[in-house]
């Protein structure tokens, strides 16, 4: 066993030669970067940043703690600003909303680096383990245009605990009601005064089916995943290199138990298997140019590659993505009023996918079938430019050149941020810019695969999608309760406007799904969004938050309507106590989820899905360097009762139109071990 172990160390330190950190000169705020604005305050578990000139609202490490969060798709239940769900009741596959739009216009970031795009999508969130994070910060609107102008909706930026850390050794270990275990390791090793390495890995693990609505198809795939990676950072005189690689396997299997896609025929169970393997790789080099770090040079580089196999039933969908992406910026602090940033980028995609599905349409038989090759890629030029003036005002403008060679289109996208605090408890924020994204049909709703609907329209197709997005924020500091200047009243309102978006209707024909341009049509969402944070007494924090959202499309058959499957309002109410040095830490989550309009085929009571509750609850007990805790999910056991419309097999079968938790009252029990560095 001696032996072994020592192998399995050697290995793992082996694969840890080849990792990632943060940015090399784009964000400062920690030692260990060349200059930057990630700020991540004392530890509260979600607060809104009252430095950043946009609207962020930061899970800290604290907040990632809160619930037993398995990856990122799990990390968003204390906000009210992200809503996730599933996106259909066989594969597992996790979306969120931002601003009452689907991820996919969500510009997610690993340390300033674009990821989960394309053919990563549908199952990213589920690959980027919460313990792997020191924090994440949600970005309202339109944001900088330094990396890209995907962001519609707003970016969400995901910090990794860093190679620098004074913790050699962390462990997490979970288990589930649902039969659901996972495992974190965290390993962050000082090599020399300038060199440093952090090892990564995650497993997921779910040995038994579970049916608890009882309709035949399991509420949650089984899952087996591996996760693992490797951070480096390199900390000379003149150069910072960060550098690291990952690699994920991920097999699940969904849909009816005993499903076998080798021998399938109509009749037999029904169901998915979905094979992921994934490979990542980037590197960073930053040269700072002046001795206080205010002027730097730096290149960003970054190459993914995913293989997807997934079949349907007698179908299939096969893909397989290669992606690269290389950013050159210069950034100069003129002095303290004046900051600029220039920069040159490069997307590049090549995507090679199939798709065989025997289908039923107006009583005849069809295969919905097409095979693609091709590359998409983006070429950009941009400046940024931040003036500001002490603490009163910072207004950041950036434009961005693009051209889009697969579409033969050239694109400008301007941006400007303006942060105004005329007093000290007040700040106002103004935000609004152009964002454009190129679509993936496909993956962008891998929903639509857990259907028997035919497919028409322009599913092959992959169009640039082009919005506009623009809104505020106020933010009134309240010296009030045991912690008075950080309890805050924060109002939002954001617009989101479609020049050009790809619709995916379900309800232009019967049994159908057809794939068409908005070519202009009306196509916007409201969101209006109020927050509210108070401490009335030591060691008891209180987070209330309200959204209401107005979405609407026009849509060929129906006219303008409110988007399905979108709800109108949601609130979230968090409590935490901690007793005298954090020994006992409580922490209650009560979440109302608003109903929203159904499909017609759904045959739902008045055309609306209900409002229901998520309650969620957790006890820890911190030990020295140990935490052991107890939860629970949905604590009132509610559940989507129809959620497979039809039969397999037939044209009216569904299983996409997912509203609400499939799974009802689920325990938890787990602990965290942290090893600290000692001097």
């Amino acid at each position: 066993m001696k032996r072994l172990a020592v192998c399995i160390l050697f290995a793992l330190s082996v694969v840890s030669a080849f990792s990632q950190t943060d940015t090399t000169g784009i964000y400062a705020g920690r030692k260990d970067s060349l200059k930057a604005a990630v700020h991540v305050g004392h530890q509260k578990g979600n607060y809104l940043s009252k430095i950043k000139p946009m609207r962020v609202e930061v899970i800290s490490s604290e907040g990632l703690a809160k619930m037993a969060c398995c990856n990122v798709a799990e990390s968003f239940e204390n906000s009210a600003s992200v809503t996730v769900g599933y996106s259909d009741a066989v594969t597992g596959a996790r979306q969120i909303r931002l601003l009452g739009l689907s991820g996919i216009y969500t510009q997610m970031l690993d340390e300033s680096r674009p990821v989960m795009r394309g053919l990563a999508a549908p199952f990213g969130l589920t690959y980027m383990p919460g313990q792997w994070l020191e924090s994440i910060q949600i970005a309202k609107g339109s944001a900088s245009v330094i990396s890209g102008i995907e962001s519609m909706t707003g970016q969400i930026n995901m910090e990794h605990r860093k190679p620098t850390d004074e913790k050699p050794l962390f462990l997490s270990l979970n288990a589930m009601s649902d039969y659901r275990l996972t495992g974190d390791v965290a390993s962050s090793i000082q090599l020399s005064d300038r060199l440093s390495t952090v090892l990564l890995g995650h497993v997921d693990k779910n040995f038994q089916a579970m049916d608890m609505n009882g309709d035949g198809f399991m509420d949650d795939p089984l899952v087996t995943q591996f996760n693992l990676a490797n951070r480096w950072f390199y900390n000379g005189d003149i150069f910072k290199i960060r550098l690291g690689v990952n690699a994920i396997n991920d097999q699940r299997t969904g849909g009816m138990p005993g499903y076998d896609k080798k021998y399938y025929q109509p009749g037999h169970p029904w169901g998915s298997v979905i094979g992921n393997r994934v490979f990542g790789a980037y590197l960073k080099v930053g040269v700072p140019l002046r001795e206080d770090h205010s002027s730097s040079v730096a290149i960003v580089t970054d190459y993914t590659w995913q293989d997807m196999d997934a079949s349907y039933g007698a179908g299939f969908y096969r893909a397989r993505q290669y992606s690269g992406f290389v950013n050159l910026l210069y950034r100069n602090q003129v002095n303290e009023q004046h900051d600029f940033t220039v920069g040159a980028s490069g997307t590049f995609d090549r995507l090679n996918e199939g798709m065989l599905r025997p289908v039923k349409a107006l009583g005849w038989s069809y295969d919905n079938a097409f095979s693609y090759l091709g590359d998409f890629s983006n070429y950009a030029v941009y400046g940024e430019y931040t003036f500001h003036a002490h603490e009163l005002l910072t207004a950041v403008t950036g434009v961005s050149a693009n051209y889009y060679a697969h579409a033969g289109r050239f694109c400008i996208s301007p941006r400007m941020t303006v942060k105004f605090q005329p007093w000290e408890n007040l700040v106002f924020r103004m935000n609004g810019g152009r964002g454009i994204r190129t679509a993936m049909p496909m993956t962008d709703n891998i929903g639509i695969f857990s259907t028997g609907k035919f497919f028409t329209g322009c599913f092959d197709t992959h169009p640039l999608e082009d919005a506009w997005t623009y809104g505020g924020n106020a933010t009134f500091y309240l010296n009030i309760g045991a912690d008075p200047g950080n309890s805050y009243l924060s109002f939002d309102f954001f617009r989101t406007q479609f020049c050009q978006q790809l619709i995916v209707d379900y309800e232009k024909a019967e049994n159908m799904i057809a794939f068409y341009a908005s070519d202009g049509a009306p196509s916007y969402t409201n969101t209006f969004q109020a927050d509210f944070a108070v401490e009335p007494i030591e060691r008891f924090t209180v987070n209330i938050t309200a959204r209401y959202t107005d979405a609407k499309v026009q849509l060929a058959k129906l006219g303008l309507v409110e988007r399905a499957m979108t709800p109108r309002f949601k609130g979230v109410l968090n409590l935490q106590y901690k007793t005298n040095l954090s020994k006992w830490i409580f922490d209650f989550t009560a979440a109302l989820n608003g109903s929203s309009r159904a499909y017609d085929f759904m045959n739902m009571e008045g055309g609306r899905t209900p409002v229901y509750p998520m309650l969620y609850a957790q006890i820890t007990r911190r030990f020295k360097g140990v935490d052991l805790y107890v939860g629970g999910e949905n604590l009132t056991g509610f559940t989507q009762k129809k959620v497979i419309i039809g039969v397999p097999d037939a044209a009216s079968f569904d299983a996409s139109a997912v509203w609400g938790p499939l799974m009802g009252l689920r325990v938890n029990a787990g602990m965290r071990l942290t090893i600290w560095k000692t001097k």
